[in-house]
């Protein structure tokens, strides 16, 4: 079986493996052995899943391989360098509940959403509006699956901070998503 990638995936593979490489030749490198590994293994594409989340699967555990070799030769502990946005939207009071304006709408059926190419546009501009830092902790455990120790252990993170950066990247994608896509359980359409 003979796999053909078009461009537009190609792209939106190197750009995930730059978020969490921040390395363009290396994520390069990831992007090549991962659509390398997906021609030598077309045979066992039986497609129970789409071609993309297949070829993901793949960069994905390229991409944590790529993580762990580099946290072994790591000599520079301190890879967040000067960018530190420690502001996250203020959404509840001083008895830690929801404001009024700042509680989660209901998004419905939102795996319904996964299926749907401009969802994954809005999900990609929400993920580029993040700090760096945020983007990559999340990047690294949710798409990645990568551990928390590894996470930490990486980025020269406390697990206590790993936890804070999670959180406000949380905060931050479920407001641009219901901002963007979700209002009232139903997705909006962009012009």
């Amino acid at each position: 079986m003979l796999i053909e990638v078009d461009q537009s995936l190609r792209q939106q593979m190197f750009r995930f493996a730059c978020l969490q490489l921040s390395n363009e030749d290396l994520a390069e490198d990831v992007v090549q052995e991962a659509l390398l590994g997906a021609t030598r293994n077309a045979a066992k594409f039986q497609g129970k899943a789409a071609y993309k989340t297949w070829v993901f699967a793949i960069l994905k555990n390229k991409i944590a391989d790529a993580l762990r070799k580099k946290a072994r030769n790591l000599e520079d502990s301190n890879m967040m360098g000067d960018e530190q946005d420690d502001s996250v939207p203020d959404v509840f009071t001083q008895r830690g509940h929801w404001k009024n304006d700042e509680h989660p709408q209901s998004w419905g059926d939102p795996e319904q959403a996964f299926d749907n190419d401009q969802f994954w546009v809005i999900f990609e501009t929400c993920m580029h509006a993040l700090p760096e830092t945020q983007a990559r902790v999340f990047m690294m455990r949710e798409f990645v699956g990568l551990s928390s120790d590894e996470i930490c252990e990486q980025l020269a993170l406390t697990t206590g901070n790993l936890h804070v950066q999670l959180h406000r990247a949380r905060i931050r994608l479920r407001e641009c998503l219901e901002d963007r896509w979700f209002k009232g359980g139903e997705h909006v359409e962009l012009p």
